[in-house]
């Protein structure tokens, strides 16, 4: 028995292949691959796919699980934190780009209500391939990733009154008052649906689910709680993406949340192509050869004008100018949801087939264009910021209560306050040493600075920003933000006004280690190399390992480079640092325990360089340091020693320091100690 849809499977993921190679091989994102296998095909391709309707199922399945991937990691806490975004930023973006739609479909001679159908339709952009894109470069997190999924939410929630009006503006008018009353009483049942499920339903049947210990069980319980919700929400007039949006949520506050993102995800991937693939096939391409001044035309007006409409809104949230450039480029396309729309506009007879067939050729291009646009927004907001600009508009249009600046003098500069941000703070202020943190989220800081956090709003790839932290009398400076490229110009602008300064920068790629490096950055610290030197370290925890074996082979993996998880050119170039140049050396500091073999004894005595290669370069003891000390120095309990050398010698001497045996100290020498451990 022959089964198209079958063969249509076939046809997507062979030619997807042979045209991601390609793509792969140009330097084009995958997404423009997808798009080009559905046109290619589709029905106004070669006509390969004969399922149509089938593979819009398939597709429609991949919005489902990637929204509710991107639930389960935002959370219904991060959602909050945001709802300003949400209803005022949405509620704006929406509001202007539909009237500025309006009057330009007025302008052009249409009627009015085909105006305001035509203005629903400009309002909404793409949920699917902007939340993909960012997914895929790690700036979900970001301010402009964050304000516009705030903006993409409010959206999605659009869509369901302008489904409603449409018959209206068609003259099909119905009960409206009836409609609006049960519009709000599931709006009301949809929140509270989402609170308890949260809260109470959810987190207990997973928990059950755990306990069986099947991996199965557990696949098919996260996939039903998915599909589940979707369908309710659905039937409340809700879209899918939102449905499943909010289906991510309700999983989220699970403690197994993270398990069930690992085995849902390659579902996702695989679900998804689908859909790229079938908005390829809507596009056809003869009309591009017939139009192609006019769709050009339209198509950059809508990517400028959709891009200043949300880019300003960006700014009324109170966010600085490159956060707003980048937000506007990223919500510059026209979405999928309005394609939907424009099929009920069809059929109510608020579009003719020919501009129908004009609006789909120029929604399917800003698609297409936006990955690109994407990678080259931070290219295009550092060229607008080049330009003599307001220092008001460059810094954010709404300003928050101004604060003195910092005072503090040998303190930490915390650049960015999300989760390592914060666990920063957390470890300094255990320490009892000063810090001071900028954010770019002003939600956060009114929030942060009301529980006394000394927090400040600003963009610190300004130095005026920097100047505001006392950066010149910081000596520790931590970038733990998302955006890759911010990352560079904030520690190139750091480095520039205290050259003395330590920067330490996180980053999620290998890639981004050397252009930091490059800039001023004096430690590194890439998440996926970390998480594989914890799980190794977890590994030879579980052989029995000793543990100073385990610190020396962390201590030398670090130090060159985490070149044992990495493959490098012979012809790469080295780092342009100190770091780079001497990867093999290390300054620590070592605090001296009462039972130390070390205590009472000389500097000569103890022959550190001698018997292990490492140099005291200072002792510290009460308020006083002892910079190059004469080998008579004895130490005493509570000296911290400052040691120049190898990472794995050093973490040799560390057990004679602080000695975690409980041993009482023998009366040998290092040299003789030395022998004993081993």
């Amino acid at each position: 028995m022959e089964i198209p849809l079958l063969y249509d499977i076939c046809i997507i993921f062979g030619l997807s292949i042979g045209v991601l190679f390609i793509c792969h091989r140009l330097g084009v994102p995958s997404i423009v691959g997808f798009l080009v296998t559905g046109l290619i095909a589709g029905p106004h391709g070669l006509e390969l796919i004969q399922a149509d309707h089938e593979v819009e199922i398939l597709a429609e399945i991949g919005v489902i699980l990637l929204l509710f991937t991107i639930g389960i990691e935002f959370s219904l806490k991060r959602l909050l934190q945001i709802k300003q975004a949400v209803l005022l930023g949405g509620s704006l973006q929406v509001g202007l780009t539909l009237l500025a739609a309006f009057a330009l479909a007025l302008h052009f001679g249409q009627s009015i209500n085909e105006s305001v159908f035509i203005g629903c339709l400009a309002a909404v952009s793409s949920t699917a391939i902007v939340m993909k894109l960012l997914q895929e470069r790690d700036e979900t997190r970001t301010p402009h990733g964050g304000t516009a999924l705030a903006i993409l939410i409010f959206q999605d929630i659009a869509i369901v009154p302008m489904i409603l009006i449409t018959p209206i503006l068609a003259g099909h008018a119905g009960d409206m008052s009836r409609a609006l009353v049960l519009l709000l009483a599931k709006g009301v049942a949809m929140i509270a649906m989402v609170f308890v499920g949260s809260k109470y339903i959810v987190p207990r049947i997973l928990s059950q689910v755990l306990r069986t210990r099947s991996r199965e069980i557990f696949l098919l319980s996260v996939l039903a709680i998915c599909l589940a919700v979707v369908w309710l929400m659905s039937r409340f007039g809700v879209s899918l993406a939102l449905g499943a949006f909010l289906a991510g949520l309700i999983v989220s506050e699970s403690e197994s949340s993270h398990d069930a993102l690992g085995h849902i995800s390659p579902f996702r991937d695989v679900f998804t192509s689908f859909f790229f693939v079938s908005v390829g096939m809507l596009l056809d391409f003869h009309i591009l050869f017939q139009k192609p001044l006019l769709i050009a035309g339209l198509t950059i007006g809508v990517l400028v004008a959709k891009s200043i409409i949300a880019g300003g809104v960006t700014s009324m949230l109170g966010y600085p100018l490159r956060t707003a450039i980048l937000a506007g480029l990223t919500l510059s396309q026209v979405g999928e949801f309005a394609l939907i729309l424009a099929k009920s506009g069809i059929e109510h007879g608020l579009l003719s087939d020919a501009n129908y067939n004009l609006f789909l050729a120029v929604s399917v291009v800003t698609m297409a264009a936006t990955p690109f646009i994407i990678s080259a927004a931070p290219h295009v907001a550092d060229g607008i910021l080049r330009l003599p600009l307001p220092r008001r508009l460059v810094s954010g249009l709404k300003p928050i209560a101004s604060t003195q600046d910092a005072e503090q003098t040998n303190h930490v500069v915390i650049i960015g306050f999300g989760i390592n941000g914060r666990n920063v703070a957390k470890a300094a202020r255990a320490a009892d040493i000063p810090y001071v943190i900028v954010e770019m989220n002003p939600e956060i800081v009114r929030m942060e600075r009301a529980n006394g956090e000394p927090i400040f709003y600003g963009d610190a790839i300004h130095d005026a920003v920097l100047h505001h932290a006392n950066i010149k009398a910081a000596r520790v400076v931590v970038v733990v933000i998302s955006d890759a490229a911010a990352s560079r110009r904030i520690v190139a602008t750091a480095h520039a006004l205290n050259p003395t300064v330590h920067i330490i920068a996180r980053t999620r790629y290998f890639a981004e280690v050397e252009p930091l490096y490059r800039v001023g950055a004096n430690e590194v610290i890439p998440e996926e190399f970390e998480t594989s030197v914890e799980i190794f370290t977890r590994v030879l925890m579980e052989y029995l390992i000793p543990h100073d074996q385990i610190q020396q082979f962390v201590a030398e993996v670090r130090a060159n480079g985490y070149k044992m998880f990495r493959t490098l050119r012979k012809d790469t170039p080295p780092v342009s640092t100190l770091k780079g140049h001497f990867p093999d050396l290390e300054i620590s500091v070592l605090w001296v325990d009462p039972k130390s073999p070390f205590a009472g004894k000389s500097l000569a005595e103890i022959a550190l360089r001698e018997t292990y290669e490492v140099t005291v370069l200072a002792v510290r003891r009460n308020e006083q340091i002892l910079t190059n000390p004469h080998g008579e120095l004895r130490i005493e309990l509570d000296d911290e020693v400052y040691l120049l050398g190898n990472p794995g010698k050093i973490g040799q001497v560390v057990d004679l320091f602080d000695n975690p045996e409980n041993q009482e100290p023998t009366q040998t020498d290092a040299e003789d100690y030395s022998k004993v451990k081993k």
